[in-house]
C-alpha cells in the first residue's frame, strides 16, 4: 500500500469504522446544547505539538499545524485538526479534547440515528465523474487512484474484469483521481491526459483508464505525453487536440477538485476506494472485495 507520506512519518493503524445496531425500544438521545465558544478551551499548542510527536513517532522533518479548537460532536468535546507536512507530501487527522483541555481523544464519532460512514458520505461527489455501471445502483464505489500506482493497476484489474460480470446493474464504480506528486512524478499528467479524454469523449475514458494502467511499466516522466498520443493514435482519436488540451493542462483544475475531495476524506494512500461510503484501503483480491459488495 502507498501510503502518501510513508518515507516521511510512521502513521498509526487505521481505525476500523463499525457500530452496533441501534438497541430495540432505545430512547433517542436528548437534545444536544452548543458548547461555549471553543477558543476558552486551555490548549497550549507547543505542548499538544510535543505530545502528538511522542504519540504517533513523529519525526522532526515533518511539520505540525495544529488549528484552533472548534464544537465538537459533543458538548462535552472540542475538535482539532492537525496537519502534517512534509515536502509537497501532506495528511490531515482529527482529534477531541476534553472541555478541560486535559484529555485528547482519537477515533471516530458515530450518530447511531444514521449511517457509520455518513460523514465520508456527505463529502463524496460524483457528479459528472467517469464511472461505469447502471445510475440508482444499489451500491456505489468511488475508487482514488493514481495512474503511476502498482498497487493501483492491480485493483483496477479486479474491478474492471469483475464488476460488470459479477453484478451488472447492481454496482456502479466511480473515478477519482489522486496523483500522489510526492513520489510519482507522472501521475499527475497522466490524471490531465485522462481528464481531456472525458471531456472529449465520456465513454472512450474507461478505454484511457485501462490502456495506462496496461503501460504503465513503460511510462515515465519524459515519455509520458509521447504515450498519451500513442492512445489516442491507437484509438484514432484526435491526437493534436489531445495533445494540446495536456499541455496547456486545461483539466488540471479537474484533477485538483479530486485531489482536494480526497484530502477532505483524509485519504492517504492509493488506492482507496468508498464502498457504500466504507473505506478500504489497499488492493484487494476478487474474493475478498467480493464478499464486502455481497454483505
Amino acid at each position: 500500500m502507498y501510503k502518501f507520506i510513508s518515507a516521511a512519518l510512521l502513521v498509526t493503524a487505521a481505525f476500523a469504522q463499525s457500530a452496533p445496531p441501534k438497541a430495540a425500544g432505545a430512547k433517542a438521545p436528548a437534545a444536544q446544547t452548543v458548547p461555549p465558544a471553543a477558543k476558552t478551551v486551555p490548549m497550549d499548542k507547543t505542548q499538544l505539538e510535543a505530545y502528538l510527536r511522542h504519540l504517533d513517532l513523529i519525526i522532526p522533518q515533518v511539520s505540525l499545524k495544529i488549528d484552533d479548537p472548534k464544537p465538537g460532536p459533543t458538548p462535552d468535546l472540542y475538535q482539532v485538526d492537525v496537519h502534517l507536512i512534509f515536502g509537497q507530501a501532506s495528511q490531515d487527522r482529527t482529534y477531541f479534547v476534553s472541555k478541560n483541555g486535559d484529555k485528547l481523544f482519537r477515533g471516530t464519532v458515530h450518530d447511531l440515528h444514521k449511517s457509520p460512514f455518513q460523514d465520508d458520505l456527505d463529502k463524496l461527489k460524483v457528479d459528472l465523474q467517469p464511472s461505469f455501471g447502471a445510475p440508482g445502483a444499489s451500491v456505489v464505489m468511488v475508487a482514488f487512484s493514481d495512474f503511476q500506482c502498482p498497487l493501483c493497476k492491480e485493483e483496477a484489474k479486479v474491478l474492471r474484469e469483475n464488476v460488470a460480470k459479477e453484478y451488472g446493474d447492481k454496482v456502479r464504480v466511480y473515478f477519482r483521481d489522486y496523483p500522489l506528486d510526492a513520489i510519482h512524478n507522472w501521475a499527475r499528467t497522466a490524471a490531465i491526459g485522462g481528464r481531456c479524454v472525458f471531456r472529449s469523449n465520456p465513454a472512450m475514458f474507461w478505454d484511457y483508464h485501462d490502456w495506462i494502467f496496461a503501460h504503465q511499466g513503460e511510462i515515465n516522466v519524459d515519455n509520458v505525453k509521447q504515450k498519451i498520443g500513442d492512445f489516442a493514435n491507437e484509438k484514432k482519436l484526435d491526437a493534436l487536440q489531445l495533445g494540446r488540451c495536456v499541455d496547456t493542462k486545461a483539466t488540471e483544475n479537474e484533477v485538483n477538485q479530486s485531489v482536494a475531495q480526497g484530502k477532505s476524506l483524509q485519504v492517504d494512500a492509493t488506492p482507496t476506494i468508498f464502498l457504500n461510503g466504507r473505506r478500504l484501503t489497499g488492493n484487494l483480491p476478487w474474493q475478498n472485495m467480493k464478499q464486502l459488495i455481497d454483505l
